[in-house]
């Protein structure tokens, strides 16, 4: 892979024209950026916890729901995750589905706060086992619910907190790259949870939130604006109105712009499934953005979505890409690639490292 990443700034090298390496531009490096995003999976589907008729439903879809979180294991998946990481040595990695896992026994009034899983933390601490070094700059949180589940000791309450994260490196010397101005929200339009046991709003103020993160990077001295998001799933509408939302938010800038992250609209509409049949890709595109993969890679499918819930599908099931580096700019694509998408990049125990493959870029300041 370093010889991936050389191969690469050389070739920004050779464009450059005859004569015009004079002795105060020699000694500029070629700003590239290299950057990652990932949704790193929360580890369970929670539609049915949503679509229990019942209470006593509701805790088995749970229990059913915690379970497959605890066999998806993340801290074996984040050993996966931090080898993509630590052999791409991204300067910056978008964050999806960084979630907290908490708890509380036994159940009862009150939020639980004994954490089980916080996946953000795992995998910066798993990425320090590796000498690469990552703080996150910003995160959102977003959905948070909580309900219970079954156990031998009883009811314990369980609760899931969703979030994305911007993490940058901090390794590297500040007049090389350095990351200011961290900004995140959660969008304004968002989809009310009806829920037949918990209730609908207002009176069960259920709601699936989704949210951005960004900041400037600043290498060598060369400035852009990176932003990473994960788009409403549940609503086309929803989803459109959040990404006119950071149109006229963190990607309204005359800075060059990078937008990371899992949109849930599938380019060409292939593989679509109703989720995911949206507009908002287009959307992007013709508001002057272009997509790393497709300028780098062509026709060539670049499927990022989705395994099975489990992870333990034997043959990989991605059939549809929704997950990006697109730009906007004075920035151009060098490469972009997929990682996590082939056997080898299964756990020992034969988990894929998410139900999303990640997209990983090498971009160009210009």
């Amino acid at each position: 892979m370093i010889r991936r990443w050389f191969t690469a700034a050389l070739g920004a090298l050779l464009l450059l024209t005859p004569g015009s390496l004079t002795t105060a531009s020699a000694a500029e490096h070629p700003a590239t950026l290299r950057i990652m995003t990932r949704n790193v999976y929360q580890g369970a589907d929670l539609a049915p916890v949503l679509a229990a008729t019942s209470p006593q439903a509701l805790v088995a879809a749970v229990t059913a729901a915690y379970a497959n979180v605890q066999a998806t294991n993340f801290p074996e998946r984040a050993e996966a995750l931090a080898d993509e990481i630590a052999d791409s040595d991204p300067h910056l990695v978008g964050l999806q589905e960084a979630v907290l896992w908490r708890s509380q026994t036994p159940a009862g009034p009150g939020s639980a706060t004994h954490v089980e899983y916080d996946f953000l933390r795992i995998l910066l601490d798993t990425l320090a086992a590796r000498g690469k070094h990552y703080r996150a700059v910003a995160t959102v949180e977003l959905s948070d619910f909580e309900a219970p589940r079954s156990t031998p000791a009883g009811l314990q309450d369980i609760r899931l907190t969703d979030r994305n994260a911007l993490l940058a490196r901090t390794d590297l010397p500040a007049r090389v790259f350095s990351v200011a101005n961290a900004q995140s929200a959660q969008f304004q339009h968002h989809v009310p949870i009806c829920s037949p046991v918990l209730g609908c709003p207002p009176n069960a103020p259920l709601r699936f939130l989704s949210g951005w993160v960004a900041a400037d990077a600043t290498l060598r001295g060369r400035t852009a604006r990176v932003v990473t998001t994960h788009l409403d799933p549940l609503s086309r509408t929803v989803q459109e109105a959040q990404a006119d939302e950071l149109l006229d938010g963190p990607l309204d800038t005359g800075l060059p712009t990078v937008l990371l992250g899992d949109l849930n609209s599938a380019a060409g509409g292939v593989g679509a499934t109703p989720g995911t049949d949206t507009p908002t890709y287009n959307r992007l595109l013709a508001a002057d953005f272009t997509d790393a993969w497709t300028v780098t890679r062509g026709r060539k499918p670049g499927f990022t979505c989705c395994q099975a819930p489990d992870l333990r599908n034997p043959t990989s099931t991605l059939r549809q890409r929704i997950d990006y580096v697109l730009l906007r700019g004075s920035v151009t694509a060098l490469t972009a690639n997929l990682v996590g998408h082939t056997q080898a990049d299964r756990t020992p125990s034969g988990l894929w490292p998410s139900d999303h493959a990640g997209v990983r870029s090498v971009l160009k300041l210009r």
